[in-house]
């Protein structure tokens, strides 16, 4: 992990933060215009997610505004604390700031989940290993696919889901007839920050389900509280910024992202003769017409004459 030192080295603070909280609908256009405010004196950028069952986002800057921006944030929702994760990265991981008003902070589809209600009990970072090792538990990643193809708790299950709407539905056709068969058995679940495996253990205490469990701040908080030598992960966490993936350090790992369909690319990936820079990759050499290709070409011409011109902005790169 990088020392506090070689921290401040780095130009750019990156905040991933939720809060399940009952917000009035008339308040959340507020919030927006404040924070929108705020982030424009303040060169913050980044995305936020407003609805009534709380706030979720991510957003970068320089350090003191970043910090600056929380404790905002804080007063604005009436809050003592919040869930937040910080890591660090040598450019801007958004191009602009967004804050939007939405259904759901993190998609289920059912409007009967609330995790204000209730959610299972917190594991630490520090516990998760001992969790992780348990023979009487099961663990289940609760991200899509494409991120847990490119890291994961060895021995986790996988739903194999393409969006977080399809949980569910796993969880009918695969969990329940396993815990059935297994009624002893611990269940606990992770994500990147935290946000959907809460919501997943409101999902399965609705159900029914008993000793639910989850990682509390997910992956982010466990890599920056356990150390190399004593982790369980394996390879890099997906981000939903330009950085695409993080390292066990928190910092920008070894994977892009194509730029036609937004799915993270490895270095492997980049070598592949199915790869085409800004037009295609592996994943979706099959999905676009020609139409397609001839807009994401020329939008790949003016990407590379931006770099050549500015090679050192401040906005990450794009593949």
């Amino acid at each position: 992990m990088k020392t506090g030192e070689s921290f401040k080295k780095v130009k750019y603070k990156v905040a991933a933060f939720y809060n399940f909280l009952s917000i009035l609908d008339k308040d959340i256009f507020l919030l927006k215009e404040e924070l929108s405010e705020l982030a424009k004196n303040n060169g913050v950028k980044g995305t936020i997610l407003i609805a009534t069952e709380g706030i979720n986002g991510t957003v970068c800057g320089p350090e003191k505004a970043i910090i600056h921006f929380i404790e905002f944030l804080k007063q604005l929702l009436k809050i003592s604390d919040i869930n937040v994760k910080y890591s660090w990265t040598e450019k801007q991981a958004f191009r602009r700031f967004k804050a939007r008003k939405k259904k759901e902070i993190v998609t289920i589809g059912l409007k009967q989940i609330n995790p204000i209600k209730s959610v299972g009990k917190y594991i630490k970072a520090d516990e998760w290993n001992e969790f992780l090792e348990d023979p009487d538990s099961v663990v289940i990643d609760t991200r899509n696919e494409y991120e847990i193809k490119i890291g994961n708790f060895a021995g986790a299950l996988n739903p194999h889901t393409s969006s977080f709407r399809e949980f569910p539905a796993w969880v009918q056709k695969h969990l329940k007839p396993l815990i059935e068969q297994n009624p002893s058995l611990k269940i606990g679940m992770y994500c990147t920050g935290g946000i959907r495996c809460e919501k997943a253990t409101s999902y399965l205490i609705e159900e029914g389900f008993s000793d639910v469990y989850h990682l509390e701040g997910g992956i982010l908080k466990y890599l920056e509280d356990v150390t190399p030598e004593k982790s369980l992960w394996d390879g890099e966490c997906f981000v939903f910024d330009q950085r695409v993936s993080l390292d066990h350090a928190l910092s920008p790992g070894s994977h892009t992202m194509c730029h036609a369909c937004g799915l993270p690319i490895s270095p492997e990936d980049l070598k592949k003769p199915t790869y085409i820079k800004g037009l295609q990759c592996e994943a979706c050499v099959n999905k676009f017409t020609d139409s397609d290709r001839a807009r994401f070409a020329e939008r790949q011409r003016q990407i590379d004459e931006i770099m050549k011109r500015l090679p050192e902005n401040s906005i990450w790169p794009v593949s």
